[in-house]
Parts: structure tokens; sequence; C-alpha cells
């Protein structure tokens, strides 16, 4: 039976943890999105050297549980290089590498539909690759990338309670942590996933507005 007496303390503590929940989620994502856009964009042009390496780093991420990335990351890593990392250093890193994996997916796809004449209008018109770049390519195929991007923002989002592993103090931790120290499971639990469900639906309401707005300043 779900015992409504200590509710408001169970918020408090899951509280805390949405922080670090917001924070590596944003900060994630955005690192991410830069690993992605340089990896994708380099297997997508076939830069030679950098597509390797770029391929070479999505087949490891997309072939290895993030758990397991997560615990790498934290436990290894520092043994290997002598890094000393933070629960929430190790966190964002953990993420972010594994959010750009994805990301340079979606980049290699959204750059490969820009149609090839788009380059050759930028070079009719004597502009550079940088600028056919940044001024006719990135723009067109941000368009088509928004919606897996929104995607994959909010999967990022429930990724960090994997990083519960490490200790990070995120909202499954936090839950986790009081339920297991006052024996309130039905109740810590519950209020956890009614904080995912209501944190996931923003998030999902507010990509599908971004992408209603995209897709008016496209018409």
């Amino acid at each position: 039976m779900f015992n409504w007496e200590h509710l408001d303390i169970i918020i408090g503590v899951i509280m805390k943890g949405l922080f670090w929940t917001v924070v590596i989620s944003v900060t994630s994502i955005i690192i991410g999105y830069f690993i992605g856009l340089a990896t994708g964009f380099s297997r997508a042009r076939n830069i030679r050297i950098l597509k390797s390496i770029s391929a070479f780093y999505v087949w490891i991420i997309r072939s290895t549980p993030i758990l397991v990335q997560a615990l790498y990351i934290y436990f290894v890593m520092p043994k290997l290089f002598g890094l000393h990392l933070s629960h929430e250093a190790a966190g964002i890193l953990c993420v972010s590498l594994n959010a750009g994996a994805y990301i340079s997916e979606i980049v290699r796809g959204a750059i490969l539909e820009v149609p090839k004449g788009q380059w050759e209008a930028g070079m009719s018109l004597g502009m550079t690759k940088f600028q056919i770049v940044m001024k006719l390519i990135l723009p067109m195929a941000f368009r088509t990338m928004l919606p897996a991007l929104g995607n994959q923002f909010i999967i990022t989002v429930k990724d960090t309670s994997i990083l519960t592993v490490i200790g990070v103090a995120e909202m499954t931790y936090q839950a986790g942590q009081y339920a297991s120290s006052n024996f309130e499971f039905v109740e810590s639990y519950t209020v956890l996933a009614v904080f995912y469900l209501v944190l996931i639906s923003l998030l999902t309401v507010a990509v599908n507005i971004c992408e209603q707005k995209m897709g008016a300043d496209v018409k």
C-alpha cells in the first residue's frame, strides 16, 4: 500500500536529483551534437582518415551497452590513463559519447539527403567549401535532422538514469538511496516514475512545437 505520509520528503529528495539529470542531459546533448556533427560530416563527405576513425567510434559505442560504457569510463579509464574523474564528469563523458555516436548517424543521413545541386549552386556563386557547408548544406540538413535530434535528446534524458551505477546523484540515484534507507520502495519508485513521465511528456511537447515552427518557417 502506498504511504502518503512521507510524500513531500520523497519529492524533495528526487528534486535534488533533478538538477543533475537536467545538467547532464543538456550538457551531453550539446557536446554530443558537436561530436556527431564532426563524425557524421566526415563520414558523409568521405574524408578518408576521419571517416575511418569516426566509423570505428560509432561501431564501438553502438555495439556496447551504455551501462558498460559508464562502468568502463569511471572505473577502467582512470587506471589506464591515470585520470581522476568525478562521478558527474564521468557521467557527462559517457552520455556525450553515447549520444554523439547516434547523432553521427542522424547527421550523416541528413547531409546525404541534401541535393548535390546545392554544392554546384554554391560553387557557381564563387563560395568556398566552408561557406557552402555553413550557409547551404548544414541549414538544410538541420531541418531534416531536427525530429531525430529531438528524439535523441529525450533518449539522453532517460539514459542519465543509468549513471546511478557510478554514483551520479541524479533522480534515480536519489530515489534509490532514499528507498534503501527508509524501505519505502513503492513510494520512492512510484514518485520517480511520475517525475520521468512528466519530464519526458513536457520535452515531447516542446520538441513537437519546435518541429511545427520549423515546418512553418520552411513553408
